[in-house]
């Protein structure tokens, strides 16, 4: 079954598995998440079976999705964590995670951070400079620990990504050059505290293509052909994330499309494989439910809807100027299977060409321009859909704006993941400070 079935629409209702979509925005107020636990559950499982062959440690991206009822969820099936900081560790931790599948990525550790990892006894740290290794070393050596180290390549690859989401190419602040990555791993290797055992890579994200990681892979190989001539042993590769979904409802390449262009590559490494989708598992897991405000016409020919959802709550059309389909919970006809950017009118639907818009007061806040769907009124509920990743992990509460609800929906059964925020709940961590 395609997970992104268990959003569809059935008898003109928008569906999620067996519960209307219209009921939960009823129960629990838009804005709100909702997200489908066996979406959650297929997507884990389509690409841990596609790099089954190399018995691969599939590490989620926290940072995508970080609701401690789903990482507990992911848990469960066996998942492991890419953390970026230490709140995400302790995120992972309260979910239930095995500090043994845990992997620390991210260019900014801190001692602190880096203290509670070994505390911890994490699995791998994804170092990314010469000066955090070094940071690593002296403090695991104070506390008489020894941990096993990645050093992140930066291959200077471009992986096709939207400019603020590539990580792999060479004016990123990710990431050590082949050169200088051989010559700290030999130097490391009289260091105390650090093993250094792996190289690892993460390109961007979404990628549509297999060809970035093909060509990635090629520096990773002559590197630790290299390293291991040298001595060095390295014994993991860890691929990184960036797995691409669909914005659109068409067609992607798929996870085993991935494994089988790197296979040739995997096999002649003779590593321990470690992946951190994060965006292939939650993406398409998930959608947003708004309710239209107002209907709006200026002078100058614009129409907007305006919703209840804003920029603050899912950011990314404003800051990757990223496409989500969005239609409205009640279609008599369903919804068209694929809607691309740019479409001023659908076949078969009677459409308008609408600003869909929130109430922040930035001209920057919307959730799309120029969209063609159908004529909604005031009170209309909308989907905004592939909204699982990047989503409330990036909301704020600009504008003094709560943060919405989060549903889960499992079966026939839902339930609330997370409280929508009142107002006493925006201001009570400064009551105090009064």
């Amino acid at each position: 079954m395609n997970p992104e079935s268990q959003f569809h629409y059935r008898n003109g209702a928008l569906y999620c598995e067996s519960v209307p979509a219209a009921s939960i925005a009823d129960h629990y107020g838009t804005p709100c998440y909702v997200y489908s636990a066996a979406a959650l559950r297929e997507r884990f499982a389509r690409i841990r079976d596609a790099f089954s062959r190399w018995d691969a440690l599939v590490c989620f991206s926290v940072k995508s999705c970080s609701n401690l009822s789903i990482l507990r969820l992911l848990a469960q099936q066996g998942s492991g964590f890419d953390i970026v900081s230490g709140g995400e560790l302790y995120r992972a931790l309260a979910a239930g995670a095995d500090p043994a599948k845990i992997v620390y990525a991210g260019v900014g550790k801190t001692r602190e951070e880096i203290e509670y990892a070994l505390r911890e006894n994490i699995y791998f740290f994804n170092v990314e400079s010469r000066a955090e290794l070094a940071l690593i070393s002296e403090v695991a050596a104070r506390m008489g620990a020894t941990c096993r180290v990645a050093i992140r390549l930066n291959p200077d690859v471009d992986a096709g990504a939207h400019e603020k989401t590539t990580t792999g190419k060479g004016n990123t602040k990710f990431g050590i050059g082949a050169s200088e990555a051989a010559l700290l791993v030999q130097e490391a290797a009289d260091w105390p505290g650090v093993a250094v055992r792996g190289i690892h890579l993460h390109l961007g994200s979404p990628i549509y293509e297999t060809a970035p990681y093909e060509a990635a892979l090629e520096k990773v190989v002559a590197l630790i052909v290299r390293l291991r001539e040298r001595a060095c042993q390295i014994d993991h590769v860890n691929l990184g994330g960036g797995y691409a979904i669909s914005y659109t409802g068409g067609e992607v390449i798929e996870p085993s499309d991935y494994a089988r262009a790197v296979s040739s590559y995997l096999e002649n490494l003779d590593c321990a494989v470690i992946i951190e989708p994060g965006r292939y598992i939650s993406g398409s897991s998930a959608l947003l439910l708004t309710r239209v405000i107002y209907r709006k016409q200026n002078d100058y020919g614009k129409s907007f809807l305006i919703c209840d959802a804003a920029m603050n709550d899912l950011l990314r059309p404003t800051l990757y100027d990223a496409f989500h389909r969005i239609w409205p919970v009640q279609s008599k006809d369903g919804m068209p299977a694929v809607i691309e950017p740019g479409e001023r009118e659908i076949q078969g639907f009677t459409t308008e060409l609408v600003d869909v818009v929130g109430p922040v007061c930035e001209t920057g806040d919307y959730l799309a321009r120029q969209r063609a769907l159908p004529p909604a009124r005031r009170g209309d509920a909308l989907a905004v859909f592939n909204a699982g990743a990047y989503g409330f992990t990036m909301s704020s509460n600009y504008n003094s704006r709560p943060r919405p609800a989060e549903v889960l929906v499992d079966g026939s059964g839902h339930r609330l993941i997370r409280p929508r925020q009142s107002w006493a709940d925006l201001i009570e961590p400064e009551r105090t400070c009064l």
